[in-house]
């Protein structure tokens, strides 16, 4: 049995604010039966404190960056929770990383840096018996672990993954803070912790940790580059022996489709109509967004190729927001076309109605790590179109010539990532809905897609056993 401990500043669904929390909170469940035993360390925000049913106190620091900490012991379903209680740190109003009026938190440096360093205690001094052979860190929060690890003497008996979910977030701070965050300056350099004259903590995770990996093998890739890399690429390349990408996946039990062939939707189509006030009847696609509505996410350039759908006889229902310059767009489009209906928002409840309900999900992302709306998108045959980059590559199978030929087709993509190619792509779409066998032959192939934890736990659980070191 391997015992890892997965370091993460976010874990469905006590604290949710992007993928991270997918990632880190899933897969600890989906290790079930593999032969690894993972807990996961947990900031005690307000709000996850809140929803513990149990405290038990498991271990405890006078001083832990300013203040005292203990651990407190929980659960989510089967999962162990170790939550870093760390009044000073954590229990305050706002996100996880922001406050009300969405300003980081000027101490982000030292709370994430007491979540590094509490992990690397653990390693070193157990906490209920129990010592983790794998710490599993997630981005930078985590970042400075296999540090606090070196420093402690530890980093010979236990191995760190640091997995990167969005490089553009580097947790960046002022060299002044390195006696403040207990850095030694020896590894300030630029093959250390450094970053244009500042330290970074993903940095930090990406030079010292033992293994490297990102959520699918074509951002893994990209991330080499220039284009992607954010300025890391340089390390990434170095040490690209040491990374491997392992796709995402989705909780199955938590995304069933209610319906359990093609033909269901047709009923929730027609629901979901009636909702946002779209008229039937007309002849192609309706399409569905559910996403933040920014330029990363290439909603800008779905404002400029929607008449390629529009005027074919597709519909476009929109939940989502973001740039309120994009939102007033999207808004503005919607009361000049019947064809168009936007929610601006955070609706779960209806971000499912519009994945039953919708023929086909629209990703046009310029960069996305790995995605879960795809995924979401086949698992209920609502088709994903989406760019040709990160884990969209890697999760659907084009409706190339090839590709139909074979007949394993999942939907559309697309490259490059302008508007012009995007427009080309709904025209297609809205081709291939108005050939039914084909589209109902490419529904029923994508609700058969692997989009579970199944395979990318094995994966995982196969990485761990390489990774545990010598007694």
């Amino acid at each position: 049995m391997t015992k890892v401990l997965s370091v993460t500043s976010e874990c469905v669904p006590l604290v949710k604010t992007g993928g991270l929390a997918d990632v880190a909170g899933a897969l600890p469940g989906a290790l079930a039966g593999h032969g690894v035993d993972m807990r996961t360390l947990l900031p005690g925000y307000r709000a996850v404190v809140a929803q513990l049913a149990t405290r038990e106190v498991v271990a405890q620091w006078d001083d832990l960056f300013g203040g005292f900490a203990r651990v407190l012991k929980g659960a989510l379903g089967d999962q162990v929770l170790y939550v870093l209680e760390a009044p000073h740190l954590y229990d305050r109003d706002g996100g996880p990383y922001v406050d009300r009026l969405g300003r980081d938190w000027p101490d982000n440096p030292e709370r994430f840096a007491a979540l590094c360093s509490a992990a690397a205690l653990i390693a070193n001094e157990g906490i209920e018996d129990w010592f983790p052979q794998v710490l599993h860190l997630h981005d930078w929060q985590a970042g400075l672990t296999p540090v606090y690890l070196r420093e402690l003497g530890a980093a010979d008996r236990v191995a760190t993954l640091m997995t990167v979910h969005n490089i553009a977030f580097q947790g960046m701070a002022p060299a002044s803070l390195l006696p403040r965050l207990g850095l030694p300056r020896s590894g300030f350099h630029d093959k250390g912790y450094e970053f244009w004259g500042s330290i970074s903590a993903l940095k930090a995770g990406l030079v010292y940790a033992d293994r490297l990996s990102t959520v699918s093998p074509t951002y893994a890739a990209e991330l080499m580059t220039p284009e992607f890399g954010a300025g890391m690429d340089g390390v990434l390349r170095e040490r690209q022996q040491d990374l491997l990408g392992i796709l995402n996946g989705i909780d199955e039990d938590l995304w069933i489709p209610p319906y359990d062939a093609p033909e269901g939707k047709a009923a929730h189509r027609a629901a979901l109509r009636r909702e946002l006030n779209l008229p039937e009847g007309w002849p192609g696609p309706l399409c569905v967004v559910v996403s933040r509505l920014t330029e990363q996410k290439g909603l800008d350039i779905l404002l400029q190729a929607l008449p390629a759908l529009l005027d074919r006889g597709g519909q476009l229902a929109l939940l989502g927001s973001g740039d309120p310059a994009m939102e007033a767009a999207f808004r503005a489009y919607a009361d000049r076309h019947p064809g168009v209906a936007v929610r601006i928002g955070y609706d779960e409840a209806l971000a499912r109605r519009l994945i039953a309900g919708g023929d086909a999900i629209l990703v046009p992302s310029r960069f996305e790590p790995c995605g879960l709306t795809q995924l979401y998108g086949l698992r209920y045959g609502t088709l994903p179109l989406v760019a040709l980059t990160g884990g969209l590559a890697d999760t659907v199978i084009n409706a190339s010539p090839a590709g139909l030929a074979a007949g394993c087709a999942t939907g559309v993509q697309f490259q490059p990532v302008t508007a012009q190619a995007l427009a080309h792509a709904l025209m297609r779409l809205v081709s291939l809905y108005q050939q039914k066998p084909v589209w109902t032959r490419m529904m029923a192939n994508a609700m058969a897609s692997p989009v579970g934890w199944s395979q990318s736990a094995t994966a995982y659980a196969a990485l761990y056993a390489q990774m545990v070191k010598p007694a």
